[in-house]
């Protein structure tokens, strides 16, 4: 029988004109015919200032890999990373600044995308294309557009891509779904995620010199360019432009509407809203630094989630979480491998607890014990033709979620989106916001 769920699915596929591995008989087992199950896999890392280099290093330290090459266009991060790759290893990698330059070698089999938001589709499609496998972390993409181009280029190059929700390969967190899934806390129609910071502010740019260790036309990449650049932009405030970043609904906020999705059992809503603004500093900072998003999924479910850049007061004990009300009790997911069930009344009638910790406002490794649960269903995925815990269409759906969030907080207003396909409806403003113009020269090309 064919769910709406399955519908869905089929249909968000069909309109990218594609299907998908994790939906076609075969494919994942046709996809790691290029490494054996005995075989290690070579590793070439894209990104790494800071959450690649955290990912190199976690990669290295798996049985059954060689992290062979590195990449970055700043040459600072590149040795930095190299140095601490060689530490871990004894063998330092050979490193590259050009993208291009390091998909012409054959030395490694799989590539990790850890740049900035605005380079992340356009480097696992080159990685792709380049017979490479893909391990690209969240968000998919920059944009809607962008998840439907991942999707069509995944079947067309057979390539293995698993997508950075870690959660989805956490163990306690897969027995809190499964506890949701098997009713352990009644039908669940609303479930609510968040997460709290308190960032500074970024300042005012001043343009100055670009620093000689960075190749900034290449690190803009497919991005339009700016004319000046400012001290305020690398390394890690871009997530706060909208030409390169995402605002913090991407950066942390994926995550927790992935296990929204995965625990209610949608996928695309029928209704998204978003409120919020820039409201603590007057500075560069473009994205909202409080934003709660809410999302309807017809008469079957609904969800939000809340996000506080500037303002650190946890939500019902929590900094980072995720609670699913259900009719008989609710079940609490903390940001890391644990979660809690409360009765009607309050009271805690289970608790699983981890000594893998999630480390809250780390912003360059908070989970690296736990990551590597996600590495391995990779490796799996690639040498044996196992399941992916987040394959590219799951992580596109929710990937395009917050991007709708977004794009309805642009606007100013609610975005009608039909269910089957994930697309705006009725909106040629919003609709403008689906893409977005490339560079001369770096359009990507499926």
């Amino acid at each position: 029988m064919t769910t709406r769920r399955d519908f869905i699915k089929q249909a968000a596929l069909a309109a990218a004109s594609v299907s998908l591995g994790s939906l076609i008989p075969g494919f994942a087992s046709a996809a790691s015919a290029a490494v054996g199950a005995n075989d290690r896999i070579r590793l070439g890392v894209i990104g790494v200032n800071s959450r690649g280099s955290a990912l190199a290093q976690g990669f290295a330290k798996m049985p059954g890999c060689a992290v062979t090459c590195l990449c970055d266009c700043d040459a600072q991060a590149l040795a930095r990373c190299r140095a601490e790759v060689e530490k871990i290893t004894g063998k330092a990698p050979r490193t590259e600044k050009d993208i291009r330059r390091m998909l012409e070698s054959d030395d490694f089999d799989a590539v990790v995308v850890a740049t900035p938001d605005h380079w992340h589709a356009k480097a696992a499609i080159m990685a792709m294309q380049a017979g490479k496998h893909v391990y690209l972390e969240k968000p998919t993409s920059h944009n809607p557009a962008e998840n439907e181009m991942l999707v069509r280029a995944t079947l067309k190059y057979g390539k293995v891509v698993q997508v950075g929700n870690q959660r989805r390969s956490w163990p306690n967190v897969i027995r809190a779904i499964e506890e949701i899934k098997g009713g352990s806390i009644g039908k669940v129609r609303y479930a609510k995620s968040w997460y709290v910071n308190n960032r500074p502010s970024i300042g005012t740019g001043k343009v100055v010199p670009v620093p000689e260790h960075l190749d900034w036309d290449l690190w803009q990449g497919p991005a339009p360019r700016v004319a000046e650049f400012k001290d305020n932009y690398i390394h890690y405030n871009w997530h706060w432009f909208w030409r390169w970043g995402t605002g913090e609904a991407l950066n942390n906020g994926t995550h927790f509407v992935d296990l929204l999705r995965w625990g209610l059992g949608v996928d695309y809503p029928t209704l998204v809203s978003s409120v919020g603004g820039r409201y603590r500093f007057q500075d560069d900072w473009e994205t909202p630094d409080t934003q709660l998003i809410t999302y309807q999924f017809g008469d079957d479910a609904s969800c939000s989630w809340e996000g506080r850049s500037c303002n650190s007061a946890p939500v019902d004990g929590y900094g980072v979480g995720t609670a699913f009300y259900g009719e008989t009790g609710t079940l609490f997911i903390s940001g890391g491998n644990e979660y809690k069930i409360v009765d009607m009344a309050g009271k805690t009638v289970k608790e699983e607890l981890s000594e893998l910790k999630f480390e809250t406002g780390n912003l360059y490794n908070p989970c690296e014990p736990l990551d590597m649960f996600h590495f391995a269903n990779w490796f799996d995925a690639i040498r044996k033709g196992a399941k992916l815990n987040s394959g590219i269409v799951d992580a596109c759906i929710s990937t395009q979620l917050v991007q709708l969030g977004n794009i309805a907080q642009r606007v100013g207003r609610s975005l009608k989106i039909d269910p089957a396909s994930g697309r705006i409806l009725g909106d040629a403003e919003a609709d403008k916001l689906w893409g977005r113009e490339y560079e001369k020269g770096w359009e990507i090309d499926v």
